[in-house]
């Protein structure tokens, strides 16, 4: 269990590396060499995926299921960023999300499938087994893991950026983004090659039906079943270094969950001529809406913990006593980086919300040491945050105090029995001639 002091009462020393000396690193372990290696990575696996895929839905296929099947991404990036605005990770997290599932989930998922599936005909002698067999049974097993191969390396080698449910959902749905995006390539690319050997056109042909069963019905269907491995390495992440059993089958739930309801989703077809549907219905509809409202949850509780973990910072006076209150709602971090961006441009509104983002990692940092589930990092670690707040004080302060004051809910006041001329208070907004940010 993690010691520490009730309130951090020395500030780091200005200028130089706040934990102390790096020890020197080896050539291969040096950021850029991984950094390197890893897009080199992801740059060969896109190359072999998109070769396979314009093999086989051709030229003209492929480049028409890659404008429709482009359309959804925009707004599911944009739906996990909306989650994770209390704490946003770096973009480089969610850039290697989605190039993983696009690139490395997606060519091992269609080379496993293809070989494994082949393999099963073969094996059997009945070829169509074997497809409700690989879609069924194969293919979950080999998605679900590919993808949630991305999560756990995230886990492991960004572990700063992974401190609950809302990372591992926000992970987890980009990568699955990425995937269903080469997948929804491949297949609306396949469908335009059948309707141009049938020459079917308009609502009958089997690309209308593909766009609408895939992209309009249900563009939610891969990032939900991998939300599920996210939540659970999100619980793992929560949970004290010492429960090494719960951090394990915790994720190892999750990903079994993700396969069930994949396979599920891949054998409604099976049921009959309204499988799908009902499917649809009485499940995934369901299991949206209940994930959707779990995440949501975790977001007001995790303002909720900021609300609650930060006076501590106000009393030692790293903080103003305003800015737990502001801190811990979202509207008024936006009108303080509003404020900011008013008086002094961009770059006050981005250290306003380097600040806010920063406040609410120190946030995380004490609960979890608090309930003894922090690493032995944590002094280290708080004393960076710290110094980082410090750093950008003079900025962001007068744009959160004034966010505080315009958020504050109002308090009633009784009016003297004598006649008042004039008005009294705070009004809202400052002079427009005043500006909090020039020197």
């Amino acid at each position: 269990m993690a010691t520490h002091p009730p309130y951090p009462t020395h500030p780091p020393q200005p200028g130089g590396p706040v934990g102390g000396a790096l020890r020197h690193a080896h050539w291969w372990q040096r950021t850029w060499v991984l950094y390197g290696a890893l897009s080199t990575l992801l740059a060969l696996s896109g190359l072999v995926i998109l070769a396979l895929v314009r093999e086989q839905t051709g030229t003209e296929g492929f480049l028409v299921g890659l404008g429709l099947a482009v359309l959804p991404v925009p707004l599911l990036i944009a739906a996990f960023r909306w989650l994770d605005r209390v704490a946003p990770g770096p973009w480089r997290n969610l850039l290697f999300a989605f190039a993983w599932g696009a690139c490395a989930a997606a060519l091992i998922a269609i080379v496993a499938n293809s070989f494994a599936t082949k393999w099963i005909a073969t094996a059997t002698a009945d070829p169509s087994s074997a497809d409700t067999l690989g879609a069924t049974v194969i293919a979950p097993v080999v998605e679900e893991s590919a993808k949630a191969a991305a999560v756990l390396l995230v886990f492991l080698f960004r572990r700063r950026d992974f401190t609950g449910i809302v990372d591992g959902v926000v992970i987890a749905g980009v990568t699955a983004t990425g995937f269903a995006f080469t997948e929804n390539i491949l297949y609306l690319g396949t469908a335009f090659g059948t309707d141009q050997l049938t020459g079917e056109r308009g609502i009958a042909s089997v690309t209308a039906a593909t766009f609408f069963v895939r992209i309009v019905m249900s563009p939610f269907a891969h990032p939900l079943f991998t939300v599920l491995t996210g939540i659970g390495f999100g619980v793992a992440a929560i949970s004290a270094e010492h429960q090494h059993l719960r951090r394990a089958l915790v994720p190892l739930s999750g990903l079994l969950l993700a396969m069930g309801m994949h396979a599920i989703w891949n054998g409604s077809s099976t049921f009959g001529e309204y499988g799908f549907f009902a499917v649809y219905a009485a499940f995934m509809v369901p299991a949206f809406g209940l994930l959707t409202w779990l995440v949501i949850w975790t977001r007001q509780r995790e303002l909720r913990t900021v609300r609650e973990e930060l006076p501590a910072y106000a009393v030692a006076g790293w903080l103003t006593p305003a800015e737990p209150y502001a801190l811990g709602s979202m509207r008024a971090r936006r009108l303080a980086r509003d404020y900011a961006a008013h008086y002094g441009g961009r770059p006050a509104a981005r250290q306003v919300a380097q600040y806010e983002a920063y406040a609410t990692c120190l946030a995380f940092l004490r609960h979890r040491g608090r309930r003894g589930r922090a690493g032995a990092d944590f002094v280290v670690r708080e004393r960076e945050l710290l110094y980082e707040l410090w750093r950008r004080r003079d900025v962001a302060r007068p744009a959160l105090d004034h966010a505080a004051r315009a958020t504050a809910p109002p308090v009633p006041v009784l009016m003297p029995p004598w006649p008042v001329y004039g008005a009294y208070g705070y009004q809202g907004m400052p002079d427009p001639a005043y500006n909090p940010y020039q020197t």
